[in-house]
């Protein structure tokens, strides 16, 4: 997309990011809505994946999915210790898999990956991501995923995923990213997994039950 010189960047990337969100595929956002509901109502537990800024919307979502939507949900990332011993010890491309092994991952169980390419087993990208992906297969669990390429690891052997609409070419990893926080803040808040009001939400309630 080639920049209207009197269009400001701000009002150029809201503008993007305006016209991206209406052309996510809904039928993608309701197959992962499916997956985690029947994770979590066969008793499952949600594990999350991510590297670099995926690995911050793992932490968060991971909290948000335990408060709001009452899963037994874990950052893979979480415990810096243990990642990083498996790292020094096993491999990069191997510790999220053996973290999964070391949870016992099994087959009511779901993993959430977030990812800008999905990863790349030819081009050696992402390969813990990879791994992981392996492993919960391997166990039989869901896996799910918020991705922004469409020819990646993910997005080729999810049970769901939602991919991002490609926008323009300098501007997708921030995009992507930011589209991953905005999909996952809607899952958990989404009918069919919401269990608990969030706090801000429930005093608006109050105080109109009260006026």
């Amino acid at each position: 997309m080639v920049q209207n010189p009197n269009e400001s960047f701000s009002e150029r990337f809201f503008v993007e990011m305006s016209r991206l969100l209406l052309l996510v595929d809904q039928s993608e956002v309701n197959d992962v809505v499916n997956c985690l509901v029947g994770a979590r109502d066969d008793g499952g537990r949600l594990f999350i994946a991510g590297s670099g800024g995926g690995a911050g919307h793992a932490s968060h979502a991971a909290a948000d999915f335990r408060n709001l939507a009452g899963f037994e949900a874990y950052s893979v990332s979480e415990n810096i210790s243990e990642i990083t011993a498996l790292i020094n010890d096993i491999s990069w491309a191997d510790s999220y898999a053996a973290s999964l092994r070391n949870s016992r991952i099994k087959s009511n169980d779901c993993l959430l990956v977030f990812s800008v390419g999905g990863g790349s087993e030819e081009r050696n990208v992402s390969t813990n991501l990879i791994g992981a992906i392996r492993e919960a297969k391997a166990a039989g669990s869901f896996v799910v995923g918020v991705v922004g390429r469409d020819g990646g690891f993910l997005r080729k052997v999810a049970d769901a995923s939602v991919l991002v609409p490609e926008g323009p070419t300098d501007l997708v990893t921030a995009q992507v990213e930011a589209f991953q926080a905005v999909i996952w803040h809607m899952l958990v808040v989404h009918p069919k997994l919401s269990r608990n009001t969030p706090r801000w939400e429930s005093l608006a309630v109050e105080k109109h039950a009260a006026s």
